[in-house]
């Protein structure tokens, strides 16, 4: 469904990745793990057309269509979509103000059922439904940022961070979310420093480093791995 090939970003002299490649086949939760200042958001970014590949042979494609160059309302036009780190929902807008921008890339309106599916994972949403965004809960904007994106009828969803800043048991209640998102038919990237977690739930994972892949595999074989037990899961 994705795959990037050769991908290289820089910020002015700053490079923050270097040639990195990786793929996201249908129906898959891929994670990417990586510790602060990796690269992981600027790898999300660039899919999402935010940041532009520096190198001429580089190549991202989106069922395959190569979508590097294209502007981001248009690759979310195709099929995906982008929850940010931080969750950046419209704090003076309602919920349901909030969903609607959701769908607002889409021809023609939504209809109940776009609101009766983000409801079915994110039942929180549809009690506060009137509330403004930036009255709810560091959890319950994550969920909203989530459900927005999900407006959008993605086939992709790129997650960045969905657990940063929630109390453990938030954590787990967002992970099960998550999975069941991808159980119901919507392929995910998910990038997260919650490296156990986010294993736990993954089928494939890369792990980044300074700009650079320098492992992937199958998910249950990283959370295995002595070098990555010590380096990202505590032990």
């Amino acid at each position: 469904m994705l795959k990037l090939e050769n991908i290289s970003v820089s910020y002015g002299s700053i490079k923050a990745l270097h040639n990195i490649s990786l793929e996201v086949k249908s129906g898959e939760i891929v994670a990417l793990i990586g510790a602060n200042g990796a690269g992981k958001s600027t790898t999300l970014r660039t899919i999402s057309g935010l940041e532009k590949p520096a190198n001429k042979d580089s190549k991202i494609t989106f069922k395959d269509v190569q979508i590097q160059g294209a502007l981001p309302h248009k690759i979310v036009e195709m099929g995906l979509s982008h929850v940010p780190e931080g969750r950046r929902v419209f704090p003076d807008m309602s919920v349901y103000e909030n969903l609607l921008m959701g769908a607002h890339i889409r021809k023609g309106k939504p209809d109940q059922g776009d609101f009766d599916r983000v409801y079915h994972h994110f039942p929180r949403l549809k009690e506060r439904i009137k509330q403004l965004a930036g009255t709810l809960s560091g959890g319950e904007q994550q969920m909203l940022a989530m459900g927005r994106a999900l407006m959008a009828r993605p086939d992709l969803l790129l997650l960045d961070e969905p657990s940063m800043g929630l109390a453990p048991m938030l954590v787990e209640e967002i992970f099960h979310i998550i999975e069941d998102i991808n159980v119901a038919g919507t392929t995910i990237l998910l990038v997260e420093q919650n490296a156990h977690l986010a294993l736990e739930i993954s089928n494939r994972a890369y792990v980044l480093e300074t700009g650079e892949i320098v492992l992937e595999g199958l998910a249950r074989d990283l959370a295995e791995n002595e070098d990555i037990r010590k380096a990202y899961l505590g032990e």
